[in-house]
């Protein structure tokens, strides 16, 4: 309950210093602002009713079906006054208030009408369930201001250093422009249901909840939450904001031309040269280094390693696919992408570590890949040039950096597994003579 209490208030300075930030840096409002708002205001639906999924997972099935119903209702009560009023709704928000105001009146049940441990239970779902949504608006905040607050990106230093693994977001570009519209498409969908991904394996790792009354001391929530708290930090010591915006048009097909260094991506590869830092917008996000994206579908991997073998696919697949989209859409270089393995499995080690008490094994593993990742962040800025002259040398051993984060994680986390005991044999009796 302390840890809880302590990780409460730790979010919570948090979101308030985040607010204050974003309303100095961009004039506009924070993540606390714009979730409130919601209240009243149409909402994009997809994290509340995510977020509402996450926090039935304490609830009985009668519960979770009058939590549903409710929230339902609220959203077509919301619905017919907008229609009623002839609201606004061009940028396609209709609905999602219902699921924020059903998650706010099970705070209210917990607090008035519950005690003890189901007390406790119901506030830590419903703090789940807020964190996720919270989590999303301090994203969106944390992009404005590294746009506002980096007017200089760094992409040619990456880009060079690119050359040593064979500059695959252009490979990628291409190959993904040949399959025409299916394959952008399918790719689209997967780039963008990220979270929709991450709340299904999260459901089907917090499915024995309701019964046992107590969450699992680590799941697939804590990960991203703890991986979107840390990675715009390092977005704002290496601005990046990827192929498609430094090297060609834009994610719209024709905004980012003017700011672009060359209109390069996908069908030129770009020139060894002296990279230096470039000036770019004050609305792209610098979003790049390290990529989330790969970061999070990692670590649904990672998490979907013990379940059904179904899932075992899936998440195989939403690996593959995102990895593929990051290239593919320009959105990202391939050394982001080493990067955000890395990232992620430190990450992942240092929360594993924590649940279990740090031993030896556990420091080390975050020693090294925070080492690990420190060193990837400085070659690219400082040997780019050597990196790109070099492929054949610098390539293998990016390769090789990355590889061995992941074998000092799997070998580490195999040791922390249980051991089964051996079954104990019985003792002989003596023969009766």
């Amino acid at each position: 309950m302390i840890l809880w209490a302590a990780a409460g208030v730790v979010a919570l300075g948090f979101l308030i210093a985040l607010e204050i930030a974003a309303r100095h840096y961009t004039g506009e409002p924070g993540p606390i602002t714009n979730q409130a708002k919601e209240v009243i205001f149409a909402p994009k639906p997809g994290p509340l009713y995510g977020g509402l999924l996450l926090m039935m997972v304490v609830l009985t099935w009668r519960q979770r079906f009058i939590a549903a119903g409710a929230a339902i209702g609220i959203d077509i009560v919301f619905v017919l006054v907008r229609w009623a009023v002839d609201a606004d709704t061009s940028d396609g928000r209709y609905f999602g208030n219902g699921a924020l105001w059903v998650m706010l009146g099970c705070a209210v049940i917990a607090v008035t009408r519950r005690t003890g441990q189901e007390r406790v239970l119901l506030l830590k779902a419903v703090g789940l369930g807020l964190l996720l949504v919270a989590g999303r608006k301090a994203g969106d905040t944390w992009l404005h201001i590294t746009a506002k607050t980096r007017p200089m990106v760094l992409d040619q230093y990456v880009a060079t250093a690119d050359h040593a693994l064979g500059n695959p977001s252009w490979l990628a570009g291409r190959i993904l422009e040949a399959t025409g519209p299916i394959g952008s498409h399918l790719l689209n969908a997967v780039y963008a249901q990220l979270a929709l991904a991450a709340v299904a394996v999260a459901l089907y790792q917090l499915r024995h909840v309701a019964a046992e009354r107590r969450f699992p001391r680590h799941h697939l929530v804590r990960t991203f939450l703890v991986i979107g708290l840390l990675g715009p930090g390092i977005y704002m010591i290496f601005p990046v904001v990827g192929p498609v915006f430094a090297y060609g048009p834009g994610a719209s097909g024709t905004g980012g031309v003017e700011w672009a260094v060359a209109d390069l991506w996908p069908n030129t590869l770009p020139s060894i040269g002296t990279p230096h830092p470039a000036l770019y917008d004050a609305i792209t996000p610098r979003n790049c280094m390290p990529s989330l994206h790969t970061a999070w579908a990692t670590a649904i991997f990672i998490h979907t390693r013990k379940g059904p073998r179904a899932l075992r696919i899936a998440g195989t697949f939403w690996l593959i696919a995102t990895l593929s989209a990051t290239l593919g859409f320009g959105y990202h270089y391939g050394a982001d992408l080493v990067a955000g393995v890395v990232f992620t499995l430190t990450i992942e080690a240092a929360l594993r570590a924590f649940d279990r008490g740090w031993d030896r094994a556990g420091i080390q593993l975050v020693a090294y890949g925070t080492a690990v990742f420190a060193a990837l962040l400085l070659s690219y800025r400082y040997l780019s040039v050597e990196m790109g002259e070099n492929p054949w040398v610098s390539g293998p051993l990016l390769l090789l950096a990355m590889a061995s984060v992941i074998y000092g994680y799997v070998r580490t986390t195999r040791l922390w597994e249980p051991k089964a005991a051996p079954a104990r044999q019985p003792e002989p009796q003596p023969e009766l003579v």
